[in-house]
């Protein structure tokens, strides 16, 4: 080995000891006799020192290399050199000892020195306070990766990975790899096209997911299956979406939801405990319809308050137009109640109504509750009754705000779902530093879609239904079947979801026709596991956790890129390498593709 040490292992104990350490250049300190290096490597920092005079009060400018003695060699370091630097370990001058360093007591005398490499300006300092633009960063990412920050985040990757495999193969799982290279199957998301070069006109897809495959292990008989699974969609992306992400991917054979949900609790406490927290389990369990009731989405953030609350029969037949012909036409009136509404201005209220413009409502309606009742321009339309069974269900009192959303059901959960959060920021409520985490469960089976006039599956067509002999009845509303499906959250972020799948052809069989894909339709897409569930399948579940956002939410990151060694940008670029590039035509003639223009 080149080094005898790592940079951040040297101790008082070492003193006395001969040592060889290698790294980078973090900073030079020239004193004029004495030149001081803070020597860096991914382990820590050790100080290094050059004297003119060694500790025998001798001349200490023998040739070092190259005919140059050691403080000229010394003199020409600069950061992001790499070098071998070789000393005694001695102790720091009384008052120069750092307590912020692990080697912060120590410092290495050096008497040999060799530069490996030199390196250019770089384009952004390491250890600044000053943090460059995104775009700078991931252009040059093996720079950025050497900042602190940085640096910790992939560390904490690893030993998630590591920990996960570790818990995991302790509760009997197999790790086994599927394929990259798949066939395209119509999973909510754009497919990965790869052009076969053997079969032209014909393509692989890169997976969305491992997710028929992980059921097909389970009709294999492999009973409990984990992967750290890369996983590809081409979609619009932001903070928390990458074109190539990784899941944490689990399937169980004879389970229940319980099964599933206490695993994964597991994996995420084992995770948590990296960084010393306790996170207690096990995390509460909501059903679907209660979430979109108080939270408006079913991926509630519950460390703070302002839950909605519901006056449609309380002002179904009131003087205001706007609430009562939204009641008669078969709509609901909901609200939050913003308890320091005196935080909120006029201008902030502007904004807040355009906001629930973007979410599909037609405007806002508001109140201030004082200590003289209910300030606003709509509180004439109201009989004192109703103003007062209002501030009842709101549980408003002097200095709260009241903001109201009419219309569909569907409509109001997403306008007050995030005018929630919008007015849980600007009245500073969120606790720093508190993690929620919580089940949802009992989704609904099926969701229609409006546009094309027909059924989808909420989570994908392999979803059991929680009573699957509901199915079979020929005047059930597809609206009113729940399914075997749970999603994980924390602090507002879906972390993950699965559900216990179907294992049964006829089950299957009848979700496709309510999805309408016909019988020749999904042989085509599905043929493979459709054939194996005649093979004797058994019952199975499974969960797969986002690992990018779970160590994204744990490390404290706004965004997953800051936990991906070399993420793609919002655009799907690599600023790093340049892809997506053009290619040859003779890789496109090969290929039997062309480009239209």
């Amino acid at each position: 080995m080149i080094r005898t040490h790592d940079c951040g292992c040297l101790r008082k104990s070492h003193l006395g000891e001969s040592v060889t350490l290698a790294g980078w250049v973090s900073s030079r300190r020239d004193h004029g006799g004495v030149i001081f290096i803070d020597l860096r490597d991914r382990y820590g920092i050790t100080q290094i020192v050059f004297n003119v005079l060694d500790s025998a009060g001798k001349d200490n400018s023998a040739c070092c290399s190259a005919g140059k003695s050691l403080m000229d060699l010394a003199k020409q370091l600069r950061p992001e050199y790499v070098i071998t630097a070789s000393g005694i370990v001695r102790t720091r001058p009384e008052g120069t000892i750092n307590p912020d360093l692990a080697t912060g007591e120590i410092e290495v005398s050096v008497n040999n020195l060799m530069i490996l490499n030199t390196s250019v300006t770089p384009p952004f300092e390491i250890f600044s306070d000053v943090v460059p633009s995104e775009e700078i960063r991931l252009k040059h990412r093996h720079i950025d990766l050497r900042r602190p920050r940085m640096k910790d985040n992939i560390i904490l990757r690893h030993k998630v990975a590591f920990a996960v495999r570790k818990l995991l193969d302790k509760e009997g799982f197999l790790e086994i790899e599927t394929p990259m290279l798949t066939k395209s199957t119509p999973e909510g998301a754009r497919d990965f096209l790869v052009p076969s070069r053997l079969e032209p006109g014909r393509f692989f897809a890169l997976p969305q997911s491992p997710q028929l495959f992980k059921q097909l292990l389970m009709v294999a008989g492999f009973d409990k299956y984990f992967q750290i699974a890369k996983c590809f969609r081409d979609e619009d992306l932001r903070a928390d979406r990458q074109p190539e992400f990784t899941q944490i991917d689990l399937e169980m054979s004879f389970v229940s939801r319980n099964d599933v949900i206490d695993i994964t609790e597991k994996i995420i406490s084992e995770i948590f405990n990296i960084s010393g927290l306790d996170i207690g389990t096990p995390f509460p369990r909501f059903s679907y319809d209660d979430v979109m009731l108080k939270y408006g989405t079913d991926r509630p953030d519950t460390r703070f308050g302002l839950e909605i609350f519901d006056i449609t029969d309380i002002v179904g037949k009131s003087g205001f137009k706007v609430f009562s012909d939204t009641v008669k036409s078969g709509g609901v009136v909901r609200g939050i109640c913003v308890p320091a509404g005196d935080k909120i201005s006029r201008q902030q209220i502007d904004n807040l109504t355009e906001l629930a413009k973007k979410f599909g409502a037609k405007g806002l309606a508001w109140m201030r509750c004082t200590d003289q009742g209910f300030e606003s321009n709509i509180v004439k339309f109201f009989t004192a009754e109703e103003c007062e069974a209002i501030k009842i269900a709101s549980s408003a009192i002097p200095g709260s705000i009241l903001f109201f959303a009419a219309d569909k059901p569907k409509t109001v959960c997403s306008v007050l779902g995030n005018l929630r959060l919008e007015a849980a920021g600007i009245t500073d409520i969120i606790p720093a530093g508190a993690f929620n985490f919580l089940w949802v469960i009992d989704f609904p089976l099926f969701d229609y879609n409006e546009d094309e006039k027909k059924w989808d599956a909420v989570h994908h067509p392999f979803t059991a239904p929680s009573d699957e002999n509901c199915l079979f009845d020929e005047n059930i509303n597809p609206a009113s079947l729940k399914s075997a499906a749970y999603d994980i959250v924390l602090n507002g972020t879906e972390l993950g979801g699965g559900s216990i799948r179907i294992h049964k052809s006829d089950i299957q069989k009848k979700v496709f026709q309510i999805l309408k894909i016909s019988d020749a339709d999904a042989y085509e897409k599905f043929g493979f596991l459709l054939d194996a569930l005649k093979h004797g399948a058994p019952p199975h579940g499974g969960l797969a956790l986002g690992m990018d956002r779970v160590i994204a939410m744990l490390s404290g990151s706004e965004s997953i890129r800051d936990v991906i060694a070399f993420p793609k940008t919002q655009s799907g670029n690599c600023l790093l390498s340049g892809a997506p590039s053009s290619v040859s035509v003779r890789q496109l003639k090969e290929l039997k593709v062309k480009i239209e223009k």
